[in-house]
């Protein structure tokens, strides 16, 4: 990698891409309400939304990897900010793709545009996480990494409410059946600019030409480490469960054993799922800073407060009932509490924070009305350290095997594309509430994986506590 760098205002540009990953990714909610009841689709083929959205990860990382395989690492012989510029490009194609999808009222190519924003995105993700971990001292780039998920959840926090803006024009006042599918040229043209424009943006900034000099081995070497193995089955279960969980929410809420809401009048209980996510980034970032024990503690329990806030003002500026949020204060104390807990250790981190998101959704399917909802909505919470937790454990230890194994993990972020419409499909047999069956299984596997991979780097002589929480 390249010398050490001060931190500046290249991280900033740079850290603005996580905004549009977060800010599509959870916008892909409102779309699956709004084409279910367009297209008249069943729970299952909603679902497809979010399987063309993370399937082009899946599959863009797949192809990136064969490729640096055979024939050398292309995104390092152009550099990463070339790189990072041709993935919002391809965005921005994907973009675009919507107006002649919404002119032929066909779901296909609909999903077929998303593939194509969600493929530049696999792109801009290969080479974001290094190249914010270039942009600074080593012994930082972790945090750096958690202060750019604080910036993605952010996006994903703004993102379905600014969509459902556009889509239903008052916020206030929404009206599902007005909806002609032709609104989401608006936005997403919209979106296809930023993307250029941003591209723009880059290629004039002061960003340095980061490229990677270490080669990837051509052996499959990395497939003999089983924390790596294990850490391909997290990363594909935790990017399903992060995703599957929020996806059919709606669904849920809009079952008059609940809330009985409208698609409309939910978009709120989006926002504050994946602001549950922003909560627990903000937190992890916070070693970023040079923080003595008493004012980290203190900000610990702050932080989680503060960033909540923000999320009520964002809603409440939004028009959203704020009793909503309110009731849901008491799953941020819990959160805080395991904070402290694991005292930021990885391993500790995902058993404890697997167990309690486990427990929280079996209260889920126990329970009925707004308790249950909310219940679903704190895993959003649990997940939000587990990223890099997993991907630190998994290539501890890999050696010259560990960009082999970065990648066999990004490319696992597919699970995304499988476990959300698999609880889609599941809910069309047994009902939306019992489906949630998947979370409460998809968070078993992540506590044990805590559990499993802690003995497995202390048999090969690997300090698992002080392992450093982010993705290399």
């Amino acid at each position: 990698m390249s010398k050490n760098k001060k931190l500046s205002s290249s991280f900033y540009v740079l850290v603005s891409v996580f905004f549009f990953w977060g800010f599509v990714a959870a916008s892909n909610t409102i779309l699956i309400g709004l084409f279910k009841d367009k297209f008249q689709l069943t729970q299952f083929q909603s679902q497809w939304v979010d399987s063309a959205f993370y399937l082009a990860y899946g599959i863009g990382s797949l192809i990136y990897f064969l490729i640096s395989a055979s024939i050398g690492d292309p995104l390092n012989k152009i550099g990463y900010k070339k790189g990072l510029i041709i993935g919002l490009c391809t965005s921005a194609i994907g973009a675009l793709g919507f107006v002649p999808a919404a002119s032929l009222s066909s779901y296909p190519l609909m999903l077929t545009s998303l593939f194509i924003v969600a493929l530049g995105f696999a792109i801009q993700q290969i080479v974001a996480n290094p190249y914010v971990i270039a942009l600074g001292p080593p012994e930082t780039g972790a945090h750096r990494v958690s202060l750019a998920g604080g910036i993605n959840s952010f996006g994903t926090t703004i993102g379905p409410l600014l969509i459902a803006y556009a889509l239903f024009g008052d916020i206030n006042n929404q009206n599902t059946a007005a909806v002609d599918i032709n609104f989401v040229k608006t936005p997403y043209t919209i979106l296809a600019f930023a993307f250029i424009a941003f591209a723009l943006l880059l290629g004039i900034s002061k960003l340095p030409p980061v490229t990677n000099t270490e080669k990837i081995e051509k052996d499959l070497g990395a497939l003999k480490f089983p924390q790596l193995i294990l850490g391909m089955i997290a990363i594909f279960i935790y990017v399903g469960v992060e995703v599957a969980t929020q996806s059919n929410l709606q669904t849920l809420i809009k079952d008059p054993r609940f809330l009985g809401l409208d698609n409309s009048q939910s978009v709120h209980f989006i926002s504050l799922y994946w602001g549950c996510l922003m909560v627990g980034r903000w937190v992890g970032a916070l070693t970023i800073f040079n923080l003595t024990k008493i004012q980290k503690n203190i900000l610990t329990i702050t932080v989680p407060f503060l960033v909540y806030g923000v999320i009520m003002l964002v809603n409440f500026i939004k028009g959203s009932p704020m009793n909503d949020f309110l009731y849901f204060i008491p799953f941020l104390v819990i959160l805080i509490m395991f904070f402290f807990l694991a005292e930021e250790k990885p391993a500790k981190t995902m058993m404890l924070f697997g167990t309690i998101a486990m427990v929280l959704m079996i209260l889920g399917l126990l329970l009925n009305r707004s308790v249950a909802v909310y219940c679903f909505i704190s895993g959003g919470l649990f997940c939000s350290v587990m990223w890099p937790c997993i991907f630190s454990l998994s290539i501890a230890g890999l050696g010259k095997y560990t960009n082999q194994g970065s990648a066999l993990l990004i490319m696992m972020i597919f699970g995304g594309a499988v476990i959300p419409p698999l609880q889609g499909y599941l809910s069309d047999i047994i009902g939306i509430h019992h489906s949630y069956i998947i979370p409460a299984l998809c968070f078993a596997y992540l506590a044990y994986y805590g559990y499993a991979v802690k003995n497995i780097l202390a048999k090969q002589g690997i300090d698992y506590e002080n392992t450093n929480g982010a993705p290399h």
